[in-house]
């Protein structure tokens, strides 16, 4: 009887204050939906860093003919003694860093810049001896990069000490502040959806007063009459969290799975099982936020 009892009183505030319970939806499911973009973002940047940190390659470029400002390059092009000690310190020092080493010949890098440029790069034609020879290591640990560099850099027959990871970093920025910006949107959102929500169990404990004075005369609990209250914010709340949930679904579904993948193949992307990690997440942090809301609202409007 008693659930039946809060389950009529839930309803019945729910259709009280239809448009403001319609607005705490909306509100809701535009915060929550910057909140799980937010979440996504942060499993693309780990997807893209976990398969492209994979592949890095730190390029050891050995000295070439001619001169260069490097001063460890002060002797002429790289010998084949320096080279072989350059594989000794990789083999002794950096052992636990470096899971493969090899050498890349002039003949082998200019085959691959044949590959890639066929008509030549921005108009220059280069030939075999523009080309530089290099050591190439595949790291352990990508985020060893440093150690790798410090131990190499300005050795005998080395010129430079190059990063590919470097040309990943510009994007990852990138993507970081988009989730920085979304987070924002998605705090100034919340704070709407705190607002909007005490409103609205506000305004339906005001419009019930008189039930609850009842409901105290006869010894009901603080609980017994704040509970309809918190259940309507918590009900409107979740419903909002669950369009969010759904709207990732069908942005990830139809614009990453149908689209992207399709486009760029080669590109780890997030999933619609991530969305179904991330959908948990919202609807806790809805309920929280009808929680909160409740709290303050029904202590001040229905406590005995």
């Amino acid at each position: 009887m008693r659930f039946q009892f809060v389950l009529g009183e839930v309803f019945s505030g729910l259709r009280r204050n239809t448009t403001m319970v319609v607005a705490v939806v909306l509100v809701t499911f535009v915060s929550l939906t910057f909140v799980g973009a937010g979440a996504l973002l942060q499993a693309q940047i780990g997807k893209l860093k976990d398969d492209w940190y994979d592949k890095v390659e730190v390029s050891v470029f050995l000295c070439p003919q001619g001169t260069t400002a490097a001063p460890s390059c002060a002797g002429g092009e790289a010998t084949e003694d320096q080279i072989e000690a350059l594989r000794e310190v990789i083999r002794t020092e950096l052992s636990g860093e470096v899971s493969k080493v090899w050498f890349e010949s002039k003949q082998q890098a200019f085959a691959a810049f044949e590959e890639r440029y066929p008509d030549g790069f921005q108009g220059t034609q280069l030939t075999e001896e523009d080309m530089q020879a290099s050591l190439r290591l595949k790291l352990t640990d990508a985020e060893q990069v440093a150690v790798v560099s410090d131990v190499l850099s300005g050795r005998d027959g080395v010129e430079v000490v190059a990063d590919q990871r470097a040309v990943f970093e510009p994007l990852f920025r990138t993507l970081n502040v988009a989730t920085l910006l979304a987070a924002g949107l998605a705090g100034v959102m919340l704070l709407a959806a705190v607002l909007l929500i005490t409103t609205t169990i506000r305004l339906s404990a005001v419009s019930r007063r008189k039930e609850t004075e009842i409901m105290r005369l006869v010894g009901a609990s603080n609980l017994f009459i704040q509970l309809p209250f918190l259940l309507e914010g918590a009900l409107a709340a979740v419903l909002g969290s669950l369009l969010a949930g759904g709207g990732l679904w069908l942005a990830v579904r139809f614009m990453v799975t149908d689209w992207l993948e399709r486009s760029v193949d080669w590109v780890a992307y997030v999933s619609e099982v991530d969305v179904f990690r991330v959908a948990p997440l919202l609807v806790v942090v809805a309920v929280a936020l009808a929680a909160l809301s409740s709290f303050f609202t029904l202590n001040r409007y229905t406590r005995i």
